[in-house]
């Protein structure tokens, strides 16, 4: 594939001098690589672009919301101590105190709750992250009442990440089984973090395979192949840094099995539903005002590239979504729905904002979570 940068650059001006009312009205056309996968025209899938209230853009927040559970004290939980973020920014220090309050109560109250979603045999690991998030919040609350913003951002992380590993507790199973169609290809049953070495320096990768299994597996897979180790990062730019393209006249994997290109299907799971939609947009589904699980809102995003046209036709060719609040809001970034999102990069969006389509990367390696991949 040979990249095609003019759309980049043109949006981009356009972005910089044109409202977002006066951009939705255009009838844009987004060429992301020389194999010509695009958008084509946006101009029925409007309504699936506005916003829809304060979006997430923290990629851990999506991937905590992304986990297939329905505990709603968890939740709620959850809910209090992220939204500690907004009034720290403001200085608002008696919602922050509010906040507290209500994860103290629901520690207090719906601890019973919480642990019914887990399975007997890992009760105890459970109970032992409820007992460190409940001394965690006594402490945000100290520091809170002294206004020690430091403490307060370190030890929200913490609940935080003790949380995370509580609600992965909940998960028993897959949710759904693979269609028939794609049971050939690599499944990744749950998420596994990818290490990322490039000539700029680290990126750690969460790939979500609840949401994307067939995505994430075939990702997932290739790395473990040694696929990626000394591509280019071919094409940067506008919002997208893409690798994957392989060295010769192949665009994509060609599985040393078969000696066919293996095709990797659009696979994108909308809020609320059990299982993905596979081998078609959103946007020609109807679904306009669908919000898919692993949307394009964080900075970082990794999503399948593929032909235009062509929805069952990535492999491996992959790209990185640089989100920018201003530029590309939450709901006009004219990407949800159209392309899928199987993963985000968790650490290291400094190195990712560096590279160019002179850097490559040096070596990925699974550093988690491989024994989720079935091939």
């Amino acid at each position: 594939m040979k990249p095609l940068s003019k759309f980049w650059q043109d949006w981009g001006k356009r972005l910089l001098t044109t409202s977002l009312v006066a951009l939705l009205l255009l009838p844009l056309s987004m060429t992301l690589s020389g194999a010509g996968w695009n958008t084509n025209s946006l101009s029925s899938g409007r309504k699936s672009q506005l916003a829809q209230g304060d979006a997430i853009t923290d990629p851990t927040v999506i991937l905590r919301y992304a986990l297939p559970i329905d505990n709603q004290e968890v939740r709620q939980l959850q809910g209090s101590i992220e939204g500690i973020s907004t009034s720290l920014r403001a200085k608002r220090w008696s919602t922050v105190t509010r906040d507290l309050k209500d994860a103290a109560l629901i520690l207090n109250y719906g601890k019973d709750e919480i642990l019914a979603d887990v399975p007997s045999d890992r009760q105890g690991e459970a109970q032992t992250l409820l007992a460190q998030v409940t001394e965690d919040v006594k402490q945000l609350q100290e520091a809170a009442e002294n206004k020690d913003k430091p403490v307060v951002w370190e030890v929200r992380r913490r609940i935080l990440n003790a949380l995370t590993d509580l609600e992965e507790l909940m998960v028993t199973g897959f949710p759904f089984t693979v269609p028939e169609d794609y049971a050939n290809l690599p499944q990744l049953k749950g998420r596994a973090t990818v290490e990322m070495e490039t000539t700029q320096g680290t990126l750690t990768i969460v790939v979500d395979g609840y949401n994307a299994p067939v995505n994430a597996g075939n990702f997932v897979d290739l790395v473990q192949r040694g696929f990626y180790d000394g591509l280019e990062f071919f094409q940067r730019e506008g919002f997208v840094v893409q690798t994957g393209n392989p060295p010769g006249e192949e665009e994509g994997f060609i599985d040393p099995k078969t000696g066919e290109y293996r095709a990797i299907p659009m696979e994108i799971r909308v809020q609320g539903d059990d299982e993905p939609i596979y081998g078609i947009t959103l946007e020609d589904a109807g679904l306009y005002l669908a919000q898919p699980a692993l949307p394009f809102n964080a900075y970082g995003a990794l999503a399948l590239a593929r032909p235009s046209g062509d929805a069952n036709g990535g492999s491996s060719q992959v790209f990185f979504f640089l989100f920018d609040r201003e530029l590309t809001p939450p709901g006009y970034n004219l990407m949800d729905g159209r392309y899928s999102v199987f993963g985000y990069v968790v650490e290291g969006q400094d190195v990712l904002s560096k590279l160019t389509n002179q850097d490559q990367v040096i070596h990925a390696r699974v550093i988690q979570g491989a024994d989720n991949l079935e091939v």
